[in-house]
């Protein structure tokens, strides 16, 4: 690193300040302002936000480790999620526009009634805010330890020293500015990121040793280009392709996405993919959010680091299977010249601080809105709550830190929060859309997946390591025990108030043949209409990303004969997708609540 480097990362430093202190007023005028920026977000702007929130440190190094073990194909662990994805994007952006409240969270007291629609709200401005959104925090953080560790060979001890200044800084503006500051930042930081990972890819496909893409082509196993996994197998490491048994193949393809809670990929939407649709201007700029967000984070962000990652077979072949992630931080060192260097590391605090301010802005959200203001002290001034956001914002960032010092592997940190969440999707997307469902519902499919993974892990640690239940298998037991356990205390416990479902069904209009009880009550109500439509169009946003992922892969590896069924699909299902979205009638805008 040479003075250069560090001038070039001393001025992404000082921008994003200015950024933070310029939108500062802004967020001062209300919690509204401060964390849905007023409401008023243009969709790109709000879309290129998601992506780069979802734009991790860690997230090159992870996709480096699954191409070099896995190929091209190693993607599908986290590609799937793109049908959920979809499914927000058609049945849900529009409606958590509509919405009109501060948080997803809040929405729990819109849909439901009584204590139970109380405690469930505060148990989940606790757990979501503070418990797993510092637990995502801390293993952004140990990733970027990982590439501050082999980019300047420091210690464990110095490397939360970096954290801290890096945190302190993102704390900063993300407390000056809210989520104007944070948005504006993100676009600014997606678009550092995305040049310093194409550099890299550039110059490292352009070392004789690698050849180009013809020269991976000649080097690498074919297997290692395939875009679909080989399903039936238990993988193949040497072939360089996934392997997934059929079972595997059914739980990441056929369950994970609408049955698990994630981050960034809820079902139906929610946590910070929720909170930029409803900062949007109004539910048209929610959905071309929402869509722009599917479409660059499965296609457009991923191929410079699965070029990368292909080079870093060939140029570091000594590596072992649990080094391969590495990879990507020798390139780093090894094909970056002066400048060029400092723009790449400016590029991962760009990943890093994107990532760590949403998650900021988004649990201090739910710990001053939905808690503090809700049970604590919910008379105060709109002036005393931004303070109070801005003093949270700080002790998230402490918290986290603290957190970081605990986790030792990333992916464990990743499967548990999906084990822990399974069986809770279907209950966020049916509430919207039944009745019947209620805050009891919701309560159960939130404890029970906790519970079975304690039995599950006391379970495996008496047993020998090959009958062991391991993820993603563990998703069979985890999804139909919470699946059942919800439905039985579904119809065990009493409906929500009549007033609260009138109320919540003229508000969203969110129509279908299981509101068809309460439709009858409010016969001056208009709901949403053309519900097959609606699914049509999930079906064809589907096959769009699919198609146009499979028509990238066949750009850079396949023949000019393998480009033209991929870019057709595309091609149709984008012409049919725009004619059906400019012909939907939507609403300019919702009343927002306190």
């Amino acid at each position: 690193m040479s003075n250069l480097d560090w001038t070039i990362i001393g001025i992404y430093f000082l921008f994003s300040l200015i950024i933070g202190v310029y939108y500062s007023r802004r967020a001062g005028k209300s919690t509204s302002d401060f964390f849905l920026s007023g409401r008023n977000l243009p969709w790109w702007i709000a879309g290129l936000s998601m992506v780069a929130t979802t734009f991790a440190a860690d997230t090159p190094l992870a996709v480096t480790e699954l191409v070099s073990n896995s190929g091209i194909a190693g993607n599908w662990l986290w590609w799937n999620m793109a049908i959920g994805g979809m499914l927000t994007v058609f049945f849900f952006a529009r409606l958590w526009r509509r919405a009109g409240i501060l948080t997803d969270v809040e929405f729990i007291e819109l849909r439901y009634s009584g204590k139970p629609a109380a405690f469930l709200r505060g148990f989940r401005a606790v757990y979501l805010g503070l418990f797993m959104n510092c637990i995502i925090m801390g293993w952004v953080n140990v990733a970027m330890g990982t590439i501050l560790k082999g980019m300047f060979g420091i210690s464990d001890a110095q490397v939360i020293w970096y954290l801290a200044l890096a945190m302190g800084i993102t704390a900063a503006y993300s407390a000056l500015s809210g989520l104007w500051g944070v948005a504006v930042t993100d676009a600014f930081q997606f678009v550092i990121a995305m040049v310093g990972c194409i550099v890299l890819a550039v110059l490292v496909l352009n070392d004789p040793a690698v050849g180009g893409l013809a020269g991976l082509q000649e080097k690498l196993p074919a297997s290692t280009f395939n875009i679909f996994p080989t399903i039936g197998t238990a993988g193949d490491v040497v072939k360089g392709t996934l392997g997934l048994s059929a079972g595997a193949f059914i739980a990441h393809i056929m369950i994970q996405w609408w049955a698990s809670w994630y981050p960034g990929a809820e079902p139906g939407g929610g946590g910070y993919v929720a909170q930029r649709m409803m900062s949007a201007k109004d539910e048209r700029h929610s959905v071309f959010a929402v869509l722009f967000f599917q479409v660059a984070h499965y296609v457009l962000r991923p191929w410079p680091w699965i070029l990368v990652a292909l080079a870093t077979l060939v140029l570091y072949p000594e590596l072992g299977a649990d080094e391969k992630k590495l990879g990507y931080i020798l390139a780093m060192n090894d094909y970056l010249p002066t400048g060029l260097k400092g723009l790449l590391v400016a590029a991962f605090f760009a990943a890093y601080m994107s990532t760590v301010a949403t998650h900021l802005n988004w649990g201090t959200s739910y710990l001053v809105h939905d808690f503090w203001r809700r049970f604590i002290q919910p008379r105060e001034t709109e002036k005393t709550y931004v303070v109070l956001s801005r003093v949270f914002t700080i002790l998230l960032m402490l918290v986290s830190l603290g957190i970081t010092t605990l986790i030792t592997t990333i992916s464990g940190a990743w499967q548990f929060i999906i084990e822990c969440g399974a069986g809770l999707g279907l209950v966020l997307i049916v509430r919207w859309y039944w009745w019947r469902v209620n805050a009891w519902s919701e309560i159960t499919a939130t404890i029970v997946p906790i519970i079975t993974v304690a039995i599950i892990y006391g379970v495996n640690g008496n047993a020998p390591p090959e009958s062991r239940i391991l993820f993603p298998t563990t998703l069979f037991i985890i999804v139909p025990v919470t699946t059942v356990s919800w439905l039985i205390v579904t119809f065990l416990t009493r409906p929500v108030e009549k007033e609260t479902l009138h109320a919540f069904f003229r508000k969203i209009r969110p129509g279908g043949r299981m509101w068809s009880s309460v439709a009858a009550q409010c016969p001056d109500v208009t709901v949403d209409s053309g519900f097959m439509r609606l699914f049509v169009d999930w079906l064809l946003g589907v096959l769009f990303v699919y198609s146009l992922l499979v028509f990238t892969g066949a750009l850079f590896f396949g023949s000019l004969e393998e480009l033209f069924l991929p870019a057709l699909i595309a091609g149709g299902c984008g012409i049919i997708l725009f004619k059906h979205i400019s012909t939907i009638s939507w609403q300019s805008h919702a009343s927002s609540s306190r």
